[in-house]
């Protein structure tokens, strides 16, 4: 059975313009979630593009995702051994802007995310939840910028509901370096409810300052269709993580991709 791409609650099927864009998803020893983000790309109504970590090139895809799992076991400390991968040097030339004037955009889910902190593509570093023990559950998010290339379709102040799954999921930064993502709203999501894994100031995920870059902990990929992702406060299943998705394809159909 062939798959029909959705926008979910964004508004039917996508646009011809969108089935050129090209998204990237990396593959590192350990990643769990490759399949998943490479689903959420394909529904969103993008081409996902398979990438391996020892890649040389990136070729031509117009946006990349490293998507969650436990990159090489979390040995060392999560994502300190991935950020040496070969691709990633390209990607994060890429991502800073050193090849063009057009940054890649670039999310990091979870592990991801502490790859993006670990190659100095974001500020801070993810430590072990403040309860020491691993967790999963639905979880609220309060969208504090809507201006990145993966926040666009979202409303500022709005609140989503993806899900939540990590160990090392507390994000720490020096006062200077928190006041500083506060000052310019690089706090992309904030924690609702309750703060679950002890993250300073309830970060949830943080962009960098051109707004191309995206890290958060919790997991938009698993929050794609009805019936299979958690359920919103409305009781009803949700799937506002295509709305990351949405957003960057947004991005690059503006920017003539």
């Amino acid at each position: 059975m062939s798959e029909t791409p959705l926008i979910g609650d964004l508004g039917g099927k996508p646009d011809a313009a969108l089935s050129g864009a090209k998204i990237g998803v990396v593959t590192f020893p350990g990643t769990l979630d490759d399949r998943d983000a490479a689903r959420a790309v394909r529904l969103a109504g993008a081409t996902p593009v398979p990438l391996w970590h020892a890649d040389s090139e990136l070729g031509d895809v117009d946006a990349v995702v490293l998507p969650g799992g436990f990159s090489y076991g979390d040995y060392l400390r999560a994502g300190a051994i991935a950020r040496f991968a070969p691709l990633m040097a390209k990607i994060t030339k890429a991502a800073s802007g050193a090849a063009s004037s057009n940054p890649l955009p670039v999310l990091g889910i979870c592990n991801g995310f502490q790859i993006l902190t670990e190659a100095h593509l974001l500020p801070g570093s993810m430590i072990k939840n403040d309860h020491l023990k691993f967790i999963c559950r639905d979880q609220a998010l309060r969208v504090e910028n809507n201006r990145t290339a993966w926040t666009n379709q979202f409303e500022e102040g709005q609140e989503i509901t993806v899900v939540l799954k990590n160990q090392d999921g507390q994000y720490v930064a020096d006062e200077k370096t928190l006041d500083e993502l506060e000052g310019e709203g690089r706090v992309a999501f904030r924690y609702v409810g309750w703060n679950p894994n002890g993250s300073r100031r309830g970060i949830a995920g943080i962009t960098n300052a051109a707004g191309n870059v995206v890290g958060l902990m919790p997991h938009p990929e698993h929050a794609i269709e009805p019936g299979f992702g958690p359920l919103g406060a409305d009781g009803q299943y949700s799937t506002d993580g295509l709305g990351f998705f949405a957003s960057v394809l947004s991005q690059l159909v503006g920017e003539g991709k």
